[in-house]
């Protein structure tokens, strides 16, 4: 998994809008969207491209080699948003 999403997130899809392969979700016409707190990147889809991280305007979106200590749980979580 080359980016993860952390707690700040406030699902405005400006990361989706930007993912080159539809790898964020979910998305508002998603089930799960209301439910979710967070929007959540699929390792299997992510190109590692980055384009999703400057357009996050509350600096949710990190490389995960650089989730910051305080944020490492999320690892897992993205992860597990998709059962990996």
């Amino acid at each position: 998994m080359a980016y993860i999403i952390t707690d700040t997130c406030t699902k405005d899809e400006l990361c989706v809008e930007a993912c080159p392969t539809d790898c964020i979700h979910p998305k508002k016409d998603e089930e799960p969207f209301e439910a979710a707190t967070q929007l959540y990147v699929d390792p299997e889809g992510c190109i590692d491209c980055g384009a999703c991280v400057p357009v996050c305007p509350t600096n949710s979106v990190f490389i995960v080699d650089e989730v910051p200590e305080d944020k490492q749980e999320f690892i897992a979580k993205n992860a597990a948003y998709y059962g990996k």
